[in-house]
């Protein structure tokens, strides 16, 4: 459960360069991993995989991670129903796990979710994902660049 008393303060006078807090709602991946670096395509820590119950840093952004399954989309719904109003709306990043649109049952709980989310943004499926041995090596891909410019420009605003 995700409460007000556990987002740290930063300390005075101190920059907060986190900018983007990633929760994988059902598991750590090369998904969420590469989505990390999509968001921070510098490596400068603007975004990181936060561990399990890792309280929310103080001023950053909470990102919901979640994949385009059934299971990926009741896996959200659960995180939502124990976010307390204390904490900002978090952004959900839907990684689509097959080159096909979710199912009806995943996209309907989505979109029933949208009030409580920041916002929705979507990344397609990447095939090379399954042939890398991480983030960066995904970076090197045209496709997988692409992908983290438009996710950029969604979680932006541009």
């Amino acid at each position: 459960m995700i409460t007000q008393p556990d987002v740290a303060t930063p300390q005075a006078g101190a920059p907060v360069g986190l900018r983007y807090a990633l929760i994988p709602v059902h598991g750590y991946g090369i998904a969420g991993a590469t989505v990390a670096r999509m968001l921070d395509p510098e490596g400068g820590g603007a975004a990181r995989l936060l561990h399990p119950n890792e309280p929310i840093p103080y001023g950053a952004r909470p990102v919901l991670l979640a994949e385009t399954t059934v299971y990926g989309a009741t896996c959200v719904e659960h995180m939502l129903r124990t976010w307390t109003t204390a904490l900002p709306r978090p952004w959900l990043v839907l990684v689509s796990d097959a080159p096909a649109r979710p199912v009806p049952a995943a996209r309907y709980r989505i979109r029933a979710l949208g009030s409580r989310l920041a916002g929705v943004a979507r990344v397609p499926y990447l095939p090379v994902l399954r042939t890398v041995e991480g983030a960066d090596e995904a970076l090197e891909n045209k496709d997988v660049r692409a992908a983290a410019e438009k996710l950029r420009r969604q979680m932006e605003g541009t």
